[in-house]
């Protein structure tokens, strides 16, 4: 990957469990500093991959090699650098969050203190409580703070806010938009919520029937697709229209909406003048242009 330092690196990985192939022949790599989004709907191995990474799993066939180490031989050196949240917020219920965050302080020199205090006051979390009895998103709140405190060069989130409402979401992605000044930092998030994942992101990986159907940056991937609006100067829309890949289409009087695959917008514009039309070309969202690559 050019002069990059490469800090994540797939070559040929499967994975089955049974019968079921999860992940076939994956191949990648992830530059330092890079902010990931992993997309694909459930069930397409993202947490899969993501357990991988970190060791949890291992392959059948192929390498992992996550910070310069092969996964499966990942030591305390490597694993003290990684930061981990996954969906289902596996804590040790019967401790108080006080003692939870005591106890897990005292592996990493670096805790930032100043950083639990302000989760703990901004999302409400009484120190005193049972971990058992938090809230699901509370505990993910927690987590996530356990994940992030000590400042890790790796940091993997596995649907971070699945459980989170509204206004603890949004802190969040305000918390994660300071964690990527730090351009040393590398973050993989996994999430269903694009609009959120939008905002932070810079290199796209969208995962479909057990492979890799993007990997690309955010900004290459959104040159790839538009939304072209068509409108008729006078009259009707003649039949046959003269753009191709089309991807979709829906066509009403003298008006066509498009989505447009590897669009040229000065062409569209002339072939559209052309057939005595206007043309309007709108970016997609994230969400727009994830359905269109996995339909």
């Amino acid at each position: 990957m050019n002069t990059e330092q490469v800090v994540i690196k797939l070559d040929g990985v499967h994975k089955d469990f049974g019968t079921k192939k999860v992940l076939n022949n994956i191949s990648l790599s992830v530059a330092k500093g890079r902010i990931v989004g992993l997309l694909g709907s459930n069930g397409v191995g993202k947490s899969t991959l993501l357990r991988h990474i970190i060791g949890l799993y291992l392959p059948d066939a192929g390498t992992v090699t996550t910070l310069g180490v092969d996964a499966a031989k990942l030591s305390a050196k490597e694993l003290g650098r990684i930061g981990y949240v996954h969906q289902e917020g596996e804590l040790i219920d019967w401790m108080t969050v006080r003692q939870l965050l005591d106890y897990v302080r005292t592996y990493y020199s670096s805790w930032n203190m100043d950083l639990q205090e302000r989760f703990i006051a901004d999302y409400d979390i009484s120190l005193k409580a049972r971990v058992g009895t938090l809230s699901p998103g509370q505990r993910q709140i927690v987590s996530i703070l356990i994940a992030t405190a000590f400042g890790p060069d790796l940091l993997i989130l596995d649907e971070p806010a699945s459980a989170l409402d509204p206004i603890a979401r949004g802190k969040f992605l305000d918390f994660l938009l300071e964690l990527i000044q730090n351009e040393n930092r590398t973050i993989i998030i996994s999430s269903h919520i694009l609009s959120d994942v939008e905002k932070v992101i810079d290199h796209v990986l969208i995962m479909g029937r057990g492979g890799i159907l993007r990997d690309c940056s955010f900004d290459d991937l959104r040159e790839q697709f538009c939304r072209v609006t068509i409108t008729a100067s006078s009259g009707h829309l003649p039949e046959k229209l003269p753009f191709t890949d089309i991807i979709e289409y829906q066509k009403s009087g003298s008006r066509a909406s498009m989505i447009v695959r590897n669009s040229q917008p000065a062409k569209i514009e002339r072939q559209a003048a052309d057939i005595n039309c206007t043309a309007e070309i709108k970016p997609m969202t994230l969400d727009e242009i994830y359905k269109a690559v996995v339909m």
